[in-house]
């Protein structure tokens, strides 16, 4: 063997030692301050379930509003300015595309179109009798059935003869769909009737009946709706003129070129924006800018909070073990000896508290998940991900790390004697 190998194994020899030292003196410290040990991981798995939790509900909201706009099954979508959730009435969208019938006329006459269909949500109000108390309601005004309207149960709506080319005089149907939650919230069924309108006095004097139940727009906003022909709903909300809509949505033809029917519809209506699907959703999301900036703000002042809390923590317990590293540095215990130590304590804390956080994190998400379909009537809007878990966990041991590194560098720092 030469002295070279010798030098080497000899070395490698000294750090093994050194480790196994580390550990057993990591050990002895956290068994004796159990307490400021959970205080510590429950610190770092707080963290843990914020980044998770914050980072799902991204998820989940992407996932969500794709589903819904695949659902919808079209391939264009046209809206006059942004898009606006409004919470007005329960929830919703704001109709800012004006004289839409003529719109949808004209795009649906472009080479390539299918159909060109407008869709308007309006609150209104809702009762089963005209002389009680009456409920506001997200109400969707469409020109007729579909496939793109899912009956679960009874029938579709017939059309939407009362339009009549724009003289609003044709045979109204008086039908309307509604979907399971309004039917438990009002209590009624298929063949009841309901009185619907934009104001009350309009609501007491158009009576309609129920002809079936859709989920199909309680999905799509969240809120539960009742469903009714488009001119029969601006009727009922004296919007006849204006003809207002949230969207127009457009049907290609199987052998259509999305890509370039869409170039020419915005060269042909540039007062519009013209979407596909993927785009409307980034679309409604970038509106949403300040939540998503406060949403990524709570991770940053998680993530902070946990290297901080964990910091102070472990600056506490290594100041009250001053006088035990002062000794071991006196007897000629090196530095670097203790700096492992110290590490491998927050080392230790950081993989506890992010298994801590990885393992509270599916009862946290269905909790919040409970409270979300409660609140906005979306089912699974906090979803998670392995990889979610996985950065958890590697956050949590970087936090540790890190706090233990500092924590190290400032007490190797300071004089051996001063700590006698």
């Amino acid at each position: 063997m030469s002295s070279r190998q010798a030098h080497s194994r000899s070395k490698t020899s000294r750090w093994g030692t050194r480790l196994r030292a580390s550990l057993v003196l990591t050990g002895t410290q956290l068994r004796h301050h159990r307490l400021r040990l959970g205080l510590a991981v429950v610190g770092v798995a707080l963290a843990v379930l914020a980044v998770t939790l914050l980072a799902g509900t991204g998820l989940g909201v992407v996932e969500t509003g794709t589903q819904q706009f695949d659902a919808a099954d079209r391939d264009l979508w046209v809206t006059a300015g942004e898009t606006r959730l409004t919470s007005g009435g329960g929830g919703g969208f704001e109709n800012s595309l004006y004289d839409s019938r003529s719109v949808a006329a004209e795009m649906e006459r472009h080479d390539g179109v299918k159909n060109a269909v407008p869709l308007a949500f309006e609150t209104v109000y809702v009762a089963r009798e005209d002389d009680e108390e009456f409920r506001t309601f997200v109400a969707t005004g469409v020109p007729g059935g579909g496939p793109a309207i899912t009956i679960s149960e009874g029938e579709a709506l017939t059309g939407d003869q009362y339009y009549a080319n724009g003289t609003y005089d044709g045979e109204r149907t008086n039908e309307v769909l509604i979907d399971a939650e309004t039917a438990r919230m009002l209590d009624i069924g298929i063949g009841d009737t309901l009185y619907v309108g934009g104001s009350l006095a309009t609501a007491r004097n158009t009576e309609v009946t129920v002809v079936g139940i859709s989920p199909t727009f309680e999905r799509m906003l969240g809120t539960p709706t009742v469903t009714m022909p488009l001119g029969e709903l601006h009727a009922a909300t004296g919007e006849t003129t204006f003809e207002p809509a949230t969207f127009i949505t457009i049907t290609l033809e199987d052998d259509a070129d999305t890509g370039a029917v869409q170039r020419d519809l915005e060269t042909a209506h540039p007062e519009v924006d013209i979407r596909t699907s993927q785009e409307q959703l980034e679309a409604v999301l970038q509106e949403q800018v300040l939540v998503l900036a406060a949403g990524g703000t709570l991770v940053v002042l998680a993530i902070g909070a946990g290297i901080a809390l964990t910091l102070t923590l472990l600056s506490l317990v290594v100041y009250q073990q001053r006088h035990e590293f002062a000794a071991l540095r006196a007897i000629g215990v090196s530095s670097s000896l203790l700096l492992v130590t110290i590490v491998a304590q927050g080392f230790t804390i950081g993989l506890l508290g992010g298994l801590l956080g990885v393992v509270l994190t599916p009862p946290a998400v269905a909790l919040l998940n409970h409270g979300a379909g409660i609140v906005v009537g979306f089912d699974n809007l906090v979803q998670t991900a392995p990889w979610v878990s996985l950065a958890g966990l590697v956050i949590a041991v970087g936090i540790g790390t890190v706090a233990a590194t500092i924590a190290g560098w400032r007490l190797g720092r300071e004089p051996a004697l001063e700590g006698l």
